[in-house]
């Protein structure tokens, strides 16, 4: 499924789904199941992405950052909606709280709770979506990838 920049997405589930399509995209490529997109008040798509940091060897690269990166600078982050297929981690959730993003919709919160409740108690509308095949396709990844999944996420 290809989606464009412009493109308007009316519902959560919709924005959801462009995150997903990110996160098996990554996989695909050899990388960790992450995507997210932005989206604006309109349901306009800013921009997508997704965790490149074993394609690109960048630690920094997360789906949230990627999405971020795509969508380029914006005059404010208030009415912006950012679609993310799995909580955010804390440092997405640092992104998240710095420009001050409005809305997120967490796909998958089931196998990595980050800091959703976080950023909810500094101002974002947070909305816990658990997505099962989403949740099943993380599950199933981190399970036959457990030290590259504990690199992702800082453990040991």
């Amino acid at each position: 499924m290809e989606f464009k920049v412009g493109q308007i997405f009316a519902t959560d589930e919709e924005k959801l789904q462009v995150a997903i399509a990110e996160a098996h995209l990554g996989l695909a490529e050899g990388g960790i199941p992450i995507g997210a997109a932005l989206f604006d008040e309109e349901g306009r798509l800013l921009g997508s992405g997704r965790n490149r940091r074993v394609q690109d060897g960048d630690a920094s690269m997360h789906g949230e950052t990627s999405a971020f990166r795509n969508a380029g600078r914006q005059r404010s982050y208030r009415k912006v909606t950012l679609a993310t297929s799995l909580s955010p981690c804390w440092y997405c959730s640092g992104l998240i709280r710095q420009f001050g993003i409005g809305r997120v919709l967490v796909g998958d919160d089931k196998n990595f709770m980050g800091g959703q409740d976080w950023v909810a108690e500094h101002g974002a509308e947070v909305h816990v979506m658990n997505d099962p095949g989403l949740i099943e396709v993380m599950r199933e990844f981190i399970e036959n990838n457990d030290a590259l999944w504990n690199e992702d996420i800082g453990e040991e």
